[in-house]
């Protein structure tokens, strides 16, 4: 009869248990006095086996949370350029000139997408402390960032200020002053220039 094992083929976990049985089935077996190679050199093999594992696992569980990081890291280095890219843009209004001097190319418009329509569903809402209005509104759609102006109460042709440029169709706006009326609206930026301007939306700063 021929012992049937087929060790070689087993996970490491199950490799290392399988060994630690055959080590104490061997364990002063009277059948078997003389193991070769002593249970002691299969032992130490066992364990440097088991201490490299713990190492390689501990290793990966830091590969992982540090490519986890890196991702991060990369998703907000996306947004706070794309959140850039808008401005560029937004400010620009499409002079080709002014584009070029903040260290970006041009790029041709792409007529498959179309004009960007005005956002809709323009909300204004109490934040969740003092000074803060939430603004929401509907997703339009190949945008790729909003801009934001607001304005005091009442609102007038000249009194529209740039607030900001996001990339999603929310955002929490503070510091502002408690009990003062604002006004905001929201414009898409895309391939094709910036759309009209949403339904302005007012809030008195909770």
């Amino acid at each position: 009869m021929k012992v049937k094992l087929d060790f070689r083929n087993l996970p490491l976990a199950e490799k290392v248990v399988r060994a630690q049985q055959l080590v104490a089935s061997l364990t002063n077996n009277s059948h078997f006095p003389t193991p070769n190679p002593p249970l002691a050199q299969i032992t130490g093999a066992i364990d440097s086996l088991q201490n490299t594992m713990v190492e390689a696992q501990t290793l990966r569980q830091a590969a992982r949370a540090k490519t986890a990081e890196q991702n991060e890291q990369e998703a907000a280095l996306n947004q706070i350029v794309s959140q850039l890219i808008g401005y560029i843009e937004n400010v620009s209004a499409g002079d080709e000139k002014l584009i070029l001097s903040a260290g970006v190319d041009v790029r041709t418009p792409s007529s498959s997408s179309g004009d960007l329509s005005a956002p809709t569903g323009f909300s204004a809402t109490a934040g969740d402390h003092d000074g803060e209005i939430d603004l929401h509104w509907n997703r339009v759609s190949h945008a790729k960032s909003y801009v934001i102006e607001r304005s005091l109460d009442p609102p007038t042709d000249t009194s529209w200020a740039h607030e900001r440029v996001v990339t999603t169709s929310s955002t929490t706006v503070g510091g502002l002053t408690r009990g003062a009326k604002y006004w905001f609206r929201v414009a898409a930026v895309g391939a094709n220039g910036q759309s009209g301007w949403s339904d302005p939306a007012t809030r008195i700063a909770p």
